[in-house]
């Protein structure tokens, strides 16, 4: 897989007790994946500020270099990063599946996937091979499940905690490694200065009362497939009543008021 062109796309990250910038921590599983594939040909490609000392954590992965399209905080990403991309003649673009920082929706991959008119693997754990333009990999499910796909190059896929685990950030090699800024033209992004950003907090989950007598029981019932009653498996449907069917059910998860 050395001779595919492989980007991956890094982001600066926070951590998650004291704010203090650092890689961030899918986007580092994202160029672990990239490494494991391509070597030393792998590109890896930063929007934003070219002085962030926290890219250099990324270099101390064994980088020799990483090309920042210099874009302002209030700048969108997103037109730049397609641009690059599409004249970049990329067929495979990792990253990860949702910022620590800034808006953290998580929706960059879907939109520039939308943009380059590619397809999108969520969830990506392993690329198994590629052969005559067709990359098999496979794709993390809930409780551990493996789902094995095959998507047509080029493609681009966003990891999460299957990928494996990034290695350590050798400081050497973060030291020596370049930031090589590129200048783009920059698109502010309007819903970012009229929005109110706050901390992401996660939703309380209800809990399952588990009505057992026995040890094994009780591991049977907490290790067993959860299976949903109310669901219901939309196929072959057309986008208006698909649109619905989301719609719905965000009204009945009181995502949407």
């Amino acid at each position: 897989m050395a001779d595919l062109n492989i980007i991956t796309l890094v982001s600066v990250g926070a951590h998650p007790t004291s704010g203090r910038a650092r890689r961030a921590e899918q986007d580092a599983r994202a160029v672990e994946l990239g490494l494991r594939l391509a070597g030393d040909t792998l590109q890896v490609l930063h929007a934003g500020d070219p002085h962030a000392e926290a890219l250099r954590a990324y270099l101390g992965m064994g980088l020799a270099e990483i090309t920042v399209l210099e874009q302002a905080a209030q700048a969108d990403a997103l037109p730049a990063l397609a641009e690059y991309l599409s004249e970049a003649g990329a067929q495979m673009v990792l990253t990860g599946s949702q910022a620590e920082t800034g808006e953290g929706s998580g929706m960059l991959p879907f939109l520039l996937a939308e943009r380059l008119g590619w397809p999108l693997v969520v969830g990506l754990a392993e690329v198994e091979k590629v052969e005559h333009g067709v990359a098999q990999v496979l794709q993390a499910l809930p409780r551990g499940q493996r789902r094995r796909l095959k998507v047509r190059l080029p493609f681009l896929a966003s990891v999460d905690n299957a990928a494996p685990v990034a290695r350590q950030s050798a400081f050497g090699p973060a030291r020596r490694g370049q930031l090589r800024a590129q200048a783009v033209s920059s698109v502010d992004d309007a819903l970012l200065a009229v929005a109110q950003l706050q901390p992401a907090r996660p939703r309380p989950k209800r809990l399952k009362v588990i009505k057992a007598k026995t040890g094994a029981e009780r591991m049977k019932a907490a290790t067993a497939k959860a299976t949903g009653g109310g669901g219901q498996v939309l196929k072959d449907v057309s986008p208006q009543a698909g649109a619905e069917a989301i719609f719905t059910l965000l009204l009945e998860e009181g995502v949407l008021r």
